[in-house]
């Protein structure tokens, strides 16, 4: 157990911090195929585009069946403008046929099958294990890597090291709720550049703190 977790993880839930509308329905949607398709509209996309552009995709469709009807230009224009939506909802379609014709149209729960759909890497993976099927799973995604690090509980250069690093040093029913708690505390206190540590009430955790002020 990596030392403090408990006390960091109360102390981040004791800000209260507020979600963005996009980790709100993240954390209450509880349906595989829609965290999937929704998080690699998130991938190198902000909260603030990403939820309307998910808004607009499930128009179209909520299963992988309901997609096989749907156009690629009618995805295109319903996801712009995230990132590389081109790209992005040529991949949603291509898994949507992939689920439907050889999945029985359900969304597999194991990541080494999750990551071998086009598109799908660990990170993803490892949330539509969490928030799709409700199983301990850590995703790793560039707040969840920052932040482990900054508060030192791991020492690690890539987000999959980070998620083999925590998953070896925390007990399973610790890592569904990373994701959301540090996810929330990057967005609102622990950003990339000029953190507000003075906001922050586990900054007497945090090794980056510690380090600034000395």
């Amino acid at each position: 157990m990596i030392k403090n977790f408990n006390k960091i993880i109360d102390g981040i839930k004791k800000m209260n911090l507020p979600q963005t509308e996009f980790v709100k329905f993240m954390e209450d949607i509880h349906d595989p195929f829609i965290v999937l398709i929704a998080c690699i509209l998130s991938l190198r996309t902000n909260d603030k585009t990403t939820y309307p552009a998910t808004m607009r995709m499930l128009k179209l469709g909520k299963t992988p069946k309901d997609f096989l009807n749907v156009k690629l230009e009618d995805l295109e224009k319903a996801i712009y403008p995230v990132g590389f939506y081109k790209n992005k909802a040529g991949q949603i379609l291509e898994i949507a046929r992939e689920l439907y014709y050889n999945h029985k149209n359900i969304v597999p729960k194991e990541i080494d099958e999750l990551v071998k759909f086009k598109g799908v890497g660990r990170k993803t993976a490892n949330l539509v294990q969490s928030k799709g099927y409700g199983l301990p799973s850590i995703c790793v995604d560039v707040h969840v890597h920052r932040i482990s690090n900054r508060l030192g509980l791991v020492c690690t250069k890539e987000p999959e090291e980070t998620e083999f690093a925590l998953k070896n040093n925390l007990p399973k029913k610790c890592w569904s709720e990373i994701n959301t708690l540090f996810v929330t505390l990057g967005q609102n206190i622990c950003k990339p550049s000029k953190p507000d540590c003075g906001k922050c009430n586990i900054k007497e955790f945090c090794k980056f703190y510690k380090s600034s002020v000395t």
